[in-house]
């Protein structure tokens, strides 16, 4: 490994580092990995490596830089912080264009509110940390408060779907509490990442502070979050990969939070506006249905059932399956060939276990896959239980709220639901009943940042957003004084 001028690739014409970013340099690995474009399968760049020495490098930078950004306070912090945020305003079209070459999200997307998201994320947290009020009271003859203390280098890993998005989603309450961050994004779609790094370096980011490590998840990833000066892991995606991810992390007592799969329930009563759930229904297909937070589980009232299917295959028909750089464009690619076997083979096993298939069902050219409806033979299948995390949606009918709520609660999983009624009182009911980190009530992922966000079983540990995520990042301390004995 060497710190130099750091190689790149053109990508959508986009001069992109391929490199780790560490310590304020661009450092090479001796190996690569290759990231293709889901959208022609072209290989788009060789990527460094990371090796385990690649790894203690970037922590113990991360570890050397902590000290000074954790007393530099949640103010200056923060000046950063919004300085980085003006400079992704400032990129929001290379961004988007090199996200949606390497991960083939829709452009359109991309451009309107996914990169911008990632510049809402830090000045959110910055401000809140700002903000955040320590918690006084007198008991038992004290004075009390809680203090948080930053916690210390902090391991991020996140997924090969919108990594740009959640990349900022957790380095920014990170930083913003005080902690120092190694980054890992996933090898499938690393790059925007790695223009990040830049826009961190540009916004004056001290050395250390923010480092970016590329590489394989069993390699990279799995040295990252057993090194002992780390202090905190964060991780979004499968469940099988967390398990490993905390056994790891439980042995050096860092504490750990993972955003996970989701097999999310779209409920739709008799007396919802079935139009509009029937379009949000279809929406589910939207980025070739690789969004942990979709409702891939139609659960429909019986006696509407026949009217909401007609009103469901009329707006599926309206999707154009195309290249996602195309306006016309609503269901992109799927984001590697592997994935797309993933996907391929829930469906296979579903045909020949006897699942009925009641559209879709094939692989189109390419990376494409069609959009898929199956109606199970029962609750048990394999195509109702585990996370496709592709564009596969099966229904189900019940009858009335009490066996709603069962057939949404019949997974191990529990990340959101979708609830379409015109009822208050059968959304409130089914909303406290559906177990699960999310419930929306006639829409879909609309966020309130300050809001916690996270799931329950097989959907993951701890929570995200607002305070939440800034106490993950922090150590709580109780400060108590005795009364009368301090002037």
């Amino acid at each position: 490994m060497s710190a130099t001028a750091s190689r790149t690739a053109t990508v959508a014409g986009v001069e992109v580092p391929t490199d780790h970013y560490i310590n304020g340099e661009r450092v090479q690995s001796a190996q690569t990995f290759t990231t293709i474009s889901p959208i022609d399968e072209s290989v788009l760049a060789e990527v460094s490596r990371a090796s385990v020495g690649d790894v203690d490098l970037a922590v113990q930078a991360a570890h050397d830089a902590f000290p000074a950004w954790a007393a530099l306070g949640a103010v200056e912090r923060g000046r950063y912080l919004h300085k980085l945020a003006d400079l992704i305003d400032k990129n929001i079209e290379p961004l988007a264009q090199v996200e949606c070459a390497d991960m083939a999200m829709l452009l359109r997307s991309l451009r309107a509110r996914v990169i911008a998201r990632g510049a809402l994320n830090y000045r959110n947290y910055a401000d809140l940390a700002v903000a955040y009020e320590e918690r006084d009271w007198h008991s038992k003859g004290t004075w009390n408060r809680v203090q948080r203390m930053p916690a210390g280098p902090a391991a991020v890993i996140t997924p090969w779907n919108a990594p740009f998005m959640l990349s900022t989603w957790k380095t920014a309450p990170a930083l913003a509490a005080g902690c120092t961050v190694v980054l890992k994004p996933a090898e499938w779609s690393p790059l925007s990442c790695s223009l990040l790094a830049s826009l961190a370096d540009e916004a004056g980011i001290p050395p250390g502070v923010f480092n970016v490590l590329q590489g394989i998840g069993a390699e990279a990833g799995a040295a990252l979050v057993a090194h002992p000066l780390i202090r905190r892991v964060s991780f979004t995606g499968s469940t099988r990969a967390a398990r490993e991810i905390g056994q790891s992390a439980a042995r050096n007592i860092t504490p750990f939070t993972a955003e996970l799969g989701g097999k999310n329930p779209l409920i739709v009563f008799a007396d919802a506006d079935l139009d509009a759930a029937a379009a949000k229904a279809a929406g589910q297909y939207d980025d070739a249905g690789q969004v942990c937070l979709s409702g891939t589980r139609l659960l429909i009232e019986e006696s509407v059932l026949d009217t909401f299917l007609e009103k469901f295959h009329a707006a599926t028909d309206a999707h154009v399956l195309g290249d996602p750089r195309e306006d016309a464009t609503t269901v992109a690619p799927m984001i590697h060939p592997d994935h797309v076997a993933r996907v391929a083979g829930f469906v296979d096993r579903a045909r020949e276990s006897g699942q009925r298939i009641v559209r879709g069902g094939q692989r189109g050219e390419g990376l494409f896959y069609e959009p898929t409806l199956i109606e199970p033979t029962g609750n048990d299948a394999e195509i109702v239980q585990n996370e496709v995390f592709g564009p596969v949606l099966t229904y189900q009918t019940f009858a009335d709220e009490d066996e709603a709520i069962r057939l949404a609660n019949s997974t191990n999983y529990g990340l959101s639901g979708i609830v379409y009624t015109s009822s208050m009182g059968r959304a409130d009911r089914i909303g406290r009943a559906v177990r699960a980190g999310v419930v929306w009530v006639n829409t879909f992922l609309v966020r309130d940042l300050t809001a916690p966000f996270g799931g329950v079983g097989n959907s993951g540990i701890g929570r995200e957003g607002g305070d939440y995520a800034l106490d993950f990042y922090s150590d709580l301390k109780t400060l108590q004084i005795l009364d009368g004995s301090v002037a």
